[in-house]
């Protein structure tokens, strides 16, 4: 497929559409397209075609949350054409809806057979990805029935059911077999003379488990009215900064897209949530990392996500060993999926435990939304949650019996288990691996921060003094700890992990800036890290690069050793300010606004190329990343928070 792919995103549902607004569903490449729901494809197939034939392109698809494009018929130049179509799609929860507008270019009157190919497979997400794994999906039969207005495509392998409803108005006068399994809706459209007639098709998903009463939007501008009322909702009463125009069209931007990324959750007691997704189109679901840094950077503008987040994770938390794949008591989910393979546990992730940060930055978030919001409510709640959470970190976690948060490589599952969670993320400066435990610099500066923390909602909300005090000097010996083992004198700079037998894993890299973050470092050796991330091996110009060029394990393109990460730098900015470093954190605001400016959005991406700016005048994009990431989109607030509107 040659088409682009333009994203258009509601919540838990996305579709995926190319230039002519048309789905291939081509298995492979760098995204799939189609229409997702809850990890699974519910519209393989939405190919138009007039008179048999696929209509040329005027005007594609353009980026934003409606798809538009003008198409006409295929013909000589000088003849001209006959008519002209006008397409219009939105998503909306678990729905897509088309019009289709044919509008006559003659003066007699004319017939045209316009017809909507469409198909439903129910892949998997997982069974869509660059890496080509083939899952056994035994017994799994796929069904068709003909209605009155449309079409129904029904999936069932043992107790997992979906469908997909397509229906039209006007009906089709046909409902053809094409051959390949896909269905033709077709219609004879009678134009008079420069008339018009209109064709809305509605698509209706129901995942597995799906039971709720759900109503399609009459038509594209219906959708996206409510996704419109939403983002305002989500705009509205935040202070952006006047004299930086720049970063102000990209908070507002990271707000409509959070608002387009809220999803469905559960709170410990069933009631419903809305919390940020981790994003489109690999990670449209619940990722307890990304939804709390997220709300972190929303935190001060918007307070809403950080209580919901808690809630949502404070049910997942793991009570104990059990069937969910790195469950420990106490322990914050690390991802939960809804997909078809993880019900049948052929991928782990329908509750997935494999993360060493995501249980202390529940603790970050809960310490934080207290303190900026005096609301006292939800640490009162979670109280039985956060001292679980604290108590995983001290024994499971290792902090009681290593000193520090550890991790292993989950066959299987994910072989890093911090933010850079890709088999070669932590190296070594020359590029190679260690084997067996790992701890991760970044994780122990979130324990530490989350250690101090709860101390303080200990003694502000839980009246518990002698806890307080006892986490107050774990946080205090494992600060003195890490600056022993961690600090690498000849580099001045702390090393990116220890590995089993205490060694430092020397690359160069990012993670010293969450290290500033989190307040881990003393300031002496928060200045020398900090400046150190400014200089021309780190600071490619568009942000610091996870690791830093000049090394063996430095790649450009490699998504953790040589990348950019917006929200990597967000954290970096932040810990800047934290240690006074102003000038290096206006840097990197700066450097990330600029990179934004040359979206016609000003949206920030999930992650950049290392390329330097000094060569390459403008952001080179990273080939797999997501198109609409909460954490990236949540970016420009943390700047805002880190630097103002200088």
């Amino acid at each position: 497929m040659t088409d682009r792919h333009h994203l258009l995103v509601h919540g838990a549902t996305f579709a995926a559409v190319g230039d002519r607004g048309d789905i291939s569903g081509v298995r492979g490449g760098g995204s799939p397209d189609g229409l997702f729901v809850r990890d699974a494809r519910h519209l393989s197939r939405w190919q138009l075609t007039v008179d048999g034939a696929v209509p040329e392109l005027l005007t594609p698809v353009a980026d934003g949350g409606t798809a538009r494009c003008v198409l006409v018929p295929r013909g000589a130049r000088p003849e001209p054409p006959a008519h002209t179509l006008f397409r219009e799609q939105a998503v909306g929860d678990s729905s897509f809806v088309e019009t289709v507008r044919v509008t006559s270019n003659r003066p007699v009157p004319t017939t045209i057979r316009l017809a909507i190919t469409a198909d439903a497979d129910f892949a998997d997400q997982f069974e869509l990805r660059p890496d080509h794994r083939t899952y056994v999906k035994a017994g799994a039969l796929r069904s068709r029935i003909v209605l009155d207005d449309g079409i129904e495509f029904a999936y069932r392998r043992a107790e997992w059911r979906s469908c997909t409803t397509i229906t039209a108005d006007p009906a089709p006068e046909a409902v053809e077999e094409t051959g390949t399994g896909a269905r033709r809706l077709v219609w004879t459209l009678e134009l008079p003379p420069g008339g018009t007639r209109d064709l809305v098709l509605r698509v209706m998903a129901r995942p597995h488990g799906d039971r709720r009463a759900l109503r399609v939007p009459r038509d594209p501008s219906a959708m996206a009215a409510q996704l419109t009322a939403s983002e305002a909702e989500f705009v509205e009463g935040v202070a952006f900064p006047t004299g930086w125009p720049e970063l102000a069209a990209a908070c507002a931007r990271g707000l409509t897209d959070l608002a387009a990324l809220q999803i469905p959750a559960t709170g410990p007691d069933g009631e419903e949530l809305r919390v940020p997704a981790g994003g489109a189109p690999w990670y449209l679901t619940l990722l307890a990392r990304d939804a709390l840094l997220t709300s972190l950077f929303a935190l001060p503008y918007r307070p809403r996500p950080a209580a919901a987040t808690l809630f949502a994770l404070a049910a997942t938390q793991a009570g104990g060993p059990g069937g969910a794949r790195g469950a420990e008591p106490g322990k914050i989910v690390h991802e939960v999926r809804h997909g078809e393979l993880a019900h049948f546990g052929q991928v782990p992730y329908a509750r997935y435990y494999g993360s060493v940060d995501a249980t202390p930055l529940f603790l970050v978030l809960l310490g934080a939304y207290t303190e900026q919001t005096g609301d006292l409510a939800p640490a009162r709640r979670l109280e039985a949650h956060a001292r679980a959470a604290v108590g995983w970190m001290l024994d499971h976690g290792g902090l009681t019996s290593r000193g520090y948060l550890v991790y292993r490589a989950d066959e299987g599952g994910l072989a890093n288990q911090n933010w850079k969670d890709s088999p070669g993320a932590i190296c070594r400066a020359d590029g190679t691996r260690p084997s067996g435990p790992v701890m991760a610099a970044g994780a122990q500066g979130y324990a530490y921060d989350a250690l101090r923390r709860t101390a303080w909602v200990a003694r502000a909300v839980w009246a518990d003094e002698t806890y307080a005090a006892l986490l107050e000097q774990a946080a205090a010996d494992l600060r003195d700890r890490f600056q022993r083992d961690f600090w690498m004198r000849e580099a001045s700079f702390p090393a990116l992990a220890l590995d089993g037998e205490g060694h430092g894993i020397d690359a160069l890299a990012s993670d010293a800036g969450h290290l500033l973050w989190t307040g881990l470092l003393d300031k002496e050796y928060g200045e020398v890290v900090g400046r150190r991330l400014l200089e021309p091996d780190f600071f490619s110009g568009w942000g610091v690069r996870t690791v830093a060029a000049g090394q063996p394990a430095y790649h450009p393109l490699s998504p953790h050793r040589g990348s950019v990460w917006p929200h990597d730098n967000a954290l970096i900015a932040l810990g800047l300010a934290r240690y006074g470093l102003h000038d290096e954190a206006r840097a990197v605001a700066h450097a990330l606004i600029d990179a934004a400016s040359f979206s016609p959005a000003h949206r920030l991406p999930e992650v950049l190329a290392g390329y330097p700016r000094t060569t390459h005048p403008e952001p080179v994009p990273y080939p797999h990343a997501c198109t609409r990431e909460s954490r990236s989109a949540a970016t420009p607030l943390a700047l805002l928070t880190a630097v103002g509107g200088a």
